[in-house]
């Protein structure tokens, strides 16, 4: 049952914002910068607090795995500040007569909602916050309900840092995030699954709300005959049993050339054991986020063994921690009917699947959902570009993993099925911005008379100049 002291608090909070908006007008570039460094200050002097919650939440992750999410958060946050006034800048454009001025100022959309989630429950809010406040925005955050700890920290540390008329939170379960989702925001930004931001959409369309959606699905790793393959295994492994693989970027699974399907797990069993030579029991592995979610997993992997799927587990076993620990698992022949090849698997399980020629990936994975990215080893432009040319993904890296969403002034966002819309960088300020179209009429009186009637043969004149072939 919704909690109705939250949706109080919601509307209320709103309101606030909203109204301290339309008081104060657009903020100053200075008062933009003040904004996002005071986040940054904020998120570095309360680091070590974050990673012991964050660890708290997970049953256990590294303090090193949350220092780099602050660090990312941090950088986004940082770099918006430094870039701000140039991206307030308006925009000059061709003007239709002499005298006349055409231009474009970007101005704030007003009151954001931003919707975080508990793998990241940093970086999730921050990095898109840096685009709410470098366009002028006010913003109210919903961390994920799945991370309490972490819920309840950030509703702490930015009632100390901003006013509530600035940036405020609010805090529930699933209720309370519908209601959220559907409040009169002015623009909304959800991450999280699918399924979820199927509804979210559904919700803010009440409003006419404008959405961006960071989602998911299955990123799909394309290994080319010419690549060495031991170190695209070490790449793609190391992200793959980063966070136990609880990241929406993780690659999902990995196409190799038919006949190198056992030797590209073997490459993953031997990078993994050099970078966790505890196991599971490592400093730096983490445990999955809820019993639910390691129950989903274990099912996978079953549903796998049972349809004739190899279970090749990275670490030895025996290596496992107690708690909600989870092996990264290598799955051989694996197929499009099993559960791992299906749905996004969110942990540390990674399908193989040998290929016969690269028309045939090409021809797979454009009859599949868009996934969030696309990794693609290999050396040999032409086809390079050929992959670049014959899928659709949110964004691409090649010959490694996910450092495309590691650079700043890049966008970020997926499109189809793994979400819709962009921030990081100046995508952010332009996505959390409305392009307001401003023309200052030229004084000259036949600037506009032209365009009366009753319409005569100047008229005429101009359009059969402008019309003809």
């Amino acid at each position: 049952m919704i909690d109705y002291s939250v949706k109080a608090r919601l509307d209320a909070i709103i309101a606030v914002q909203r109204s301290a908006y339309l008081a104060d007008g657009p903020p100053t570039a200075a008062t933009r910068a003040n904004r996002l460094e005071r986040a940054a200050v904020m998120l570095i002097q309360a680091g070590e607090e974050i990673a012991a919650t964050v660890s708290q939440d997970f049953g256990y992750r590294s303090s090193d795995e949350t220092r780099l999410e602050i660090f990312g958060a941090v950088v986004a946050l940082r770099a918006a500040a430094a870039k701000v006034e140039v991206w307030m800048e308006p925009a000059i454009h061709p003007a239709l007569a002499l005298g006349a001025e055409a231009r474009v100022e970007h101005v704030p959309l007003g009151v954001v909602g931003v919707m975080g989630a508990w793998n990241y429950p940093i970086v999730t809010i921050f990095a898109p916050l840096a685009g709410i406040l470098a366009a002028g925005n006010r913003a109210v955050i919903k961390p994920s309900e799945n991370a309490p700890g972490m819920a309840a920290l950030v509703d702490r540390l930015i009632s100390e840092t901003f006013a509530q008329s600035e940036v405020a939170t609010v805090q529930g379960g699933a209720e309370e995030a519908r209601h959220f989702a559907s409040a009169p925001f002015d623009h909304l930004i959800f991450t999280g699954s699918t399924a979820v931001g199927q509804q979210v959409m559904r919700a803010a369309a009440d409003n006419l709300t404008p959405v961006t959606l960071e989602l998911g699905g299955k990123s799909p790793v394309v290994i080319d005959s010419d690549y060495p393959i031991a170190d695209a295994a070490e790449k793609v492994i190391a992200v793959k049993a980063r966070n136990a693989g609880q990241i929406c970027l993780a690659p999902d699974y990995a196409l190799v050339p038919a006949g190198r399907e056992r030797a590209f797990a073997e490459h993953c069993v031997a990078a993994a054991r050099r970078m966790f030579p505890q196991g599971a029991a490592s400093k730096d592995y983490s445990s999955i986020i809820s019993n639910r979610h390691l129950t989903r997993l274990k099912e996978m992997l079953a549903d796998a063994t049972a349809k004739g799927g190899e279970l090749i587990e990275v670490f030895p076993a025996g290596e496992e921690s107690p708690g909600r620990y989870l092996n990264p698992v290598i799955v051989l022949n694996a197929r499009p009917d099993m559960q791992v090849m299906s749905e996004e698997i969110f942990g540390p399980i990674l399908p193989v699947v040998g290929y016969r020629s690269l028309d045939d990936v090409l021809a797979d994975l454009r009859s599949k959902p868009h996934p969030l990215a696309l990794y693609y080893f290999g050396l040999d432009e032409a086809r390079t570009r050929k992959v670049l040319g014959g899928t659709a993904s949110g964004g691409v890296t090649i010959n490694d993993v996910m450092t495309h969403a590691m650079a700043e002034d890049l966008p970020f966002g997926g499109v189809g099925s793994s979400g819709m819309g962009f921030y990081r960088g100046e995508a952010g300020f332009l996505t959390f911005s409305h392009a307001r179209a401003i023309y200052r009429q030229s004084p000259a009186r036949e600037a506009a008379a032209l365009f009366y009637p009753p319409y005569g043969e100047p008229l005429r004149s101009f359009l059969s100049g402008a019309l003809a072939r």
